[in-house]
């Protein structure tokens, strides 16, 4: 096996772990995926990832119920650096104005790896939402959103976004979507990142500044 395949097996098995081990509440693994400066950024928290695990954590033993899903993945290599995207879905399970409904949120995980003393870990997680829909998990249950608190959320994550508000989180309301400003940014930031840049949030190689 070449150096390049190995390297991104070790990437996407990386990928797989976060969303095994983070869902199985196993946190001493899913505190493994990270460098010690990674980056979590959702919907309901950005922040240093291991804060993310900590209150990721406490949902968890609370009741809080949210699962990943994985499609296929993508591998950019340069060196010791990578940006992966990968197919994936969130799924979270609340009582929405008194109704338990699930919503499902189809989109992508667009992670910064490095390879740092021969181990491939993230540096910075960016979720990227595409679309969305909320339903009742009883579908005999008629449930009827407040048009104007959804109409303040982004399209791909609107349903995400009154969900978990509903349920007292505070959510970001610039994310990278399928389309738009702020996915063009991420893109550019990925491939500073693979051109060397200083941070995993510079646009520029040469600058190293976000």
């Amino acid at each position: 096996m070449s150096a390049f395949s190995s390297d991104r097996l070790a990437i996407v098995e990386v990928v797989q772990n976060w969303a095994l081990w983070r869902d199985a509440g196993d946190w001493d693994r899913f505190r493994t995926v990270w460098h010690d400066d990674g980056w979590m950024t959702a919907t309901w928290f950005q922040g240093p990832a291991e804060k993310f695990i900590e209150v990721s954590r406490a949902g968890f033993e609370r009741g809080v119920s949210i699962l990943h899903f994985l499609g296929g993945s993508s591998v950019d290599l340069n060196g010791a650096r990578a940006v992966a995207q990968t197919k994936m879905t969130i799924n979270q399970r609340a009582v929405v104005d008194g109704v338990l409904a699930d919503v499902i949120c189809t989109g992508r995980f667009y992670d910064f790896f490095e390879k740092r003393a021969d181990r491939w870990a993230i540096v910075r997680r960016q979720p990227i939402y595409e679309k969305d829909r909320l339903d009742p998990v009883d579908p005999a249950v008629r449930l009827a959103l407040d048009a104007a608190l959804l109409g303040r959320f982004p399209e791909g994550y609107r349903h995400l976004a009154y969900l978990q508000t509903r349920n007292g989180f505070t959510i970001k309301l610039d994310l990278p979507q399928l389309q738009g400003a702020e996915v063009e940014r991420l893109y550019a930031q990925g491939r500073a990142w693979l051109a060397g840049a200083a941070t995993a949030f510079a646009e520029d190689a040469r600058a190293g500044i976000p």
